[in-house]
């Protein structure tokens, strides 16, 4: 998620007749160019990020106009904090506390599970990890699970693989005893790769908010507008992930 500098503008939003008839200004959607929801690409062979789709429901029917930009993780949240980018859909995170507000709705959840095959013995926590070997993904933090991972105390080989695909072939060829991986991109390989005798263990589940830039005007009001309407619509059929 880190090493990444291209900045990619979607090809999702509004009409210019949208953006001229609405009195809202228009926003924009930042959200992480390395995607925990899915291996699918687009038709311009970007990440297929769901959220998206969630999103343009949302302002079509709020009636505001607005864009999707994706960006390295650490690019995101500078733009979020100097309010160049207004909207996101983020796990809580105190450093955007001060510039930005959280809706009270989760909206989805990212789940992070330990697959093994069925004759290694369980991960019940984090800390069960420690001595192990373990497969990651490059570019993922895992929300600070990397970093008990790299830590050196914890006595962890850490098999880096470049992509999904390439993890889930680790753990069918036994490199590791352990795959750390998000629960849908990790979920769709597997329904390409099936792994006879395959289990996992969750790891961590976090549910995902609505984030509103404090700058944008009216912004409790229009939180509140956005959260109203993520109520009434049908989230899991718009996301249509893999793994729930």
């Amino acid at each position: 998620m880190f090493g990444l500098t291209v900045v990619v503008m979607m090809g999702v939003g509004p009409t210019d007749r949208a953006r001229a008839e609405s009195p809202y200004p228009e926003i924009e959607y930042t959200f992480p160019n390395q995607s925990v929801w899915t291996i699918k690409l687009n038709e311009k062979g970007e990440p297929d990020n769901p959220l998206l789709r969630l999103a343009d429901a949302l302002f079509r029917e709020a009636g505001i106009p607005w864009h999707g930009k994706s960006l390295p993780v650490l690019r995101m949240f500078d733009n979020l904090q100097n309010g160049s980018s207004n909207f996101s859909m983020l796990v809580k995170t105190s450093r955007l506390m001060d510039c930005c507000l959280y809706g009270t709705l989760p909206v989805a959840s990212v789940d992070i599970r330990v697959y093994r095959h069925g004759d290694t013995a369980p991960i019940g926590k984090l800390e069960d990890l420690a001595g192990k070997s373990v497969i990651t993904i490059h570019g993922y933090s895992y929300g600070g699970i990397g970093k008990f991972i790299r830590d050196k105390p914890n006595s962890i080989t850490n098999n880096v693989a470049i992509k999904h695909e390439a993890a889930v072939d680790m753990l069918a060829a036994r490199r590791a005893d352990y795959l750390v991986d998000y629960v849908h991109p990790a979920e769709e390989v597997l329904a390409m790769k099936p792994i006879l005798g395959l289990a996992h263990d969750l790891l961590s589940s976090k549910d995902v908010y609505l984030v509103l830039s404090k700058t944008y005007p009216d912004a409790e009001k229009v939180l509140a507008r956005l959260e109203a309407i993520a109520t009434r619509l049908d989230r899991k059929a718009i996301l249509g992930l893999s793994g729930d």
